[in-house]
């Protein structure tokens, strides 16, 4: 597959912007959102940014009456933030899985959903579910307009063999059930290498860039959480 068209790269600013700027009219739709049972729900960021990124869908789902936390590992930088093995990642879901006694559940965007479906797998006894946003978990990364900057921010090679190890085993149905929230219409990830038939799949129409802040993204996240109530 290929990346998405140079068009669509070009309108990831201001589509992101907007998307941002409709948040402020979207307070009767995202009203609509089941409420939620007081679970743990731990959210991850996508490459390069940190725990603000989704400050506004973590406000969301707290006041739907989730446990909706950070992730508190800095800015996304690969395995130099989770560690080679992801073990800093699943050091913070243990500690959340103990101090609720409750499974986790994880909200990751882009390079986050990777992530996240990297830690079901390395420990789904921690992990509730995972729902992945815009994340190209199921294809080449050479099939976006963002591999080049993965490789020079984290360090890595997409084409090393542990990369394309994990890659492997990411893209592989983790034991425990998934939603793939995805656009066509995504400028910097081919949309089609960002849900796969393993698992549940909602499409949005959403530019990459603030997709996390899209009113119709944040109450698709609660409604796939609602549904689990």
């Amino acid at each position: 597959m290929k990346p998405p068209s140079k068009r669509l790269w070009a309108l990831e600013v201001p589509r992101g912007a907007y998307g941002l700027a409709s948040l402020a009219f979207a307070k009767g739709m995202l009203a609509r959102g089941p409420r939620g049972d007081g679970r743990p729900v731990m959210l991850l960021p996508g490459l390069f940014n940190g725990d603000r990124s989704n400050v506004f869908l973590r406000r969301y789902l707290t006041s739907l009456g989730y446990r909706a936390e950070g992730w508190g590992l800095g800015r996304n930088l690969g395995a130099r933030a989770i560690g080679a093995e992801g073990d800093l990642l699943l050091d913070r879901i243990r500690a959340l899985h103990n101090a609720t006694n409750e499974r986790v559940t994880l909200v990751g965007v882009s390079l986050g959903g990777i992530m996240a479906r990297f830690a079901a797998h390395q420990a789904p006894d921690l992990v509730r579910e995972v729902i992945t946003i815009s994340s190209p978990f199921a294809g080449s990364p050479r099939a976006t307009n963002v591999w080049r900057a993965f490789e020079a921010l984290t360090g890595e090679r997409i084409d090393a063999p542990p990369v394309v190890a994990r890659s492997a085993l990411i893209a592989r149905p983790p034991p425990v059930p998934t939603t793939a929230i995805w656009s066509r219409s995504d400028g910097l990830v081919n949309g089609m290498i960002c849900h796969d038939a393993d698992g549940r799949a909602v499409e949005v129409r959403s530019s990459h860039i603030g997709v996390q802040v899209r009113p119709q993204v944040l109450l698709a996240v609660a409604r796939v959480l609602g549904d689990g109530v």
